[in-house]
């Protein structure tokens, strides 16, 4: 019996929509070009477009105390840090003016500059320029600086190959391996800082956007904070795929070193981005974007994390690999610190590119709220801070 044709277009229109039904089930989806500015899709809802308002807990606010030459002063024993060369002054002078517009205007606390040769007098004449804070001048010590004498020349220079044959930003540059260990072990050890207990770390060409009312210092101090943080990130696993296995034999240890109190799930969560956690062997790879970081360097001075840092140190990770400190701050932070004195500056706008901290505040000017980045949409998967909400919170 002949079907009628209406029939028969019918019955090709239903096969049609089943076969596109079938392939759009099984076929690879692009990916989702994420809007500036909105909800990136890794979250359910994100924090930042929420209302923000200062942190919760004892604030103290600026005085005549704070003023730069006031006697009994308000301010505790912090300084402003920055590891930088002179001819990142410019990059420098930019920031400065950022924290000082926003902050540090208020309480004038002072600023310490690190550089492995010493500073020349435009550097110093003109960031004296743009504070009222006093500012010091430091050289790091040569034994801080060099690559350590345990350091096989040839496997560095064999290694720097296979990471910089892997995409490896920065492997081949001996400075930036330099900067990375001093950064994690060194920093809090010169005779400049030896009656410092906290820091906020700056870098060039960073920005700031949100007025901050509070002597931050204080904050941590009254708080009983020991690190403060504003970007949580994923790093690139090929960095470090020995970290997590040379912590665990640490551990293996120093199993009483383990705070009980630790972020260890956010260290070694798999469910988010299992190949980082499978290639680092182990470790998620998330951790504070040190860039930004404020600190109490009470912990890095503990018998604790010299014991963790050195334990690094001697198995040449620094430098046959490219450990950073930002990884290294985090796994220590991780596992050896209280997580409720880990502390997400939420209220503090900030940006190093390509990444941003962008509170929903009036107190900000400058920054799209609620932004991660303003880079390709790819980038929105490097942000690990539904990680940290999930298993610590967002305090």
């Amino acid at each position: 019996m002949a079907v009628a044709r209406p029939v028969r277009v019918l019955g090709l229109a239903a096969v049609m929509i089943w076969i596109f039904f079938i392939y759009s089930l099984f076929s690879p989806k692009a990916p989702i070009a994420h809007p500036k500015g909105k909800t990136p899709p890794s979250f359910e809802h994100d924090p930042m477009l929420d209302p923000t308002g200062e942190p919760e807990g004892i604030l103290v606010r600026t005085s005549d105390k704070y003023a730069p030459d006031a006697e009994n002063s308000a301010r505790i024993n912090a300084t402003l840090l920055a590891l930088v060369r002179n001819e990142e002054l410019e990059g420098m002078l930019q920031a400065m003016r950022d924290l000082e517009r926003t902050w540090n205007h208020k309480f004038n606390y002072p600023w310490t500059f690190f550089n492995d040769v010493p500073f020349n007098d435009e550097f110093k004449r003109r960031t004296q320029e743009v504070t009222k804070a006093k500012c010091n001048y430091e050289l790091i010590p040569k034994e801080h600086w060099e690559v350590p004498s345990w350091i096989n020349n040839d496997l560095f220079l064999e290694s720097t190959k296979v990471l910089k044959q892997q995409g490896i930003q920065y492997a081949d540059k001996i400075s930036y391996h330099q900067m990375c260990r001093w950064n994690s072990g060194m920093f809090y050890k010169h005779p400049a800082l030896a009656n410092t207990q906290y820091y906020w770390r700056v870098e060039p060409k960073v920005h700031f956007f949100c007025d901050v009312d509070y002597d931050v210092f204080r904050y941590m101090q009254d708080n009983n904070k020991t690190y403060g943080f504003t970007i949580n990130l994923y790093d690139a696993p090929k960095s470090i795929p020995q970290l997590w296995p040379t912590t665990l034999q640490f551990l293996a240890e120093h199993g009483n070193y383990l705070h009980k109190n630790n972020a260890l799930d956010w260290l070694t969560d798999k469910t988010r981005r299992p190949e980082h956690n499978e290639n680092a062997n182990g470790y998620s790879t998330c951790h504070f974007w040190s860039n930004f970081e404020i600190g109490d360097m009470s912990f890095w001075r503990s018998k604790v994390y010299e014991d963790y840092f050195n334990h690094l140190d001697r198995a040449g990770g620094f430098f046959y690999e490219r450990w950073g400190d930002a990884p290294v701050h985090s796994i220590a932070l991780g596992l050896f610190e209280d997580k409720n004195r880990i502390h997400w500056f939420r209220d503090i706008g900030y940006q190093h590119i390509p990444f941003f901290n962008c509170p929903n505040s009036p107190k900000c000017k400058g920054c799209v709220t609620g932004r991660f980045t303003d880079g390709e949409s790819f980038l929105y998967k490097e942000d690990c801070r539904p990680n940290w909400f999930k298993y610590v919170g967002q305090g």
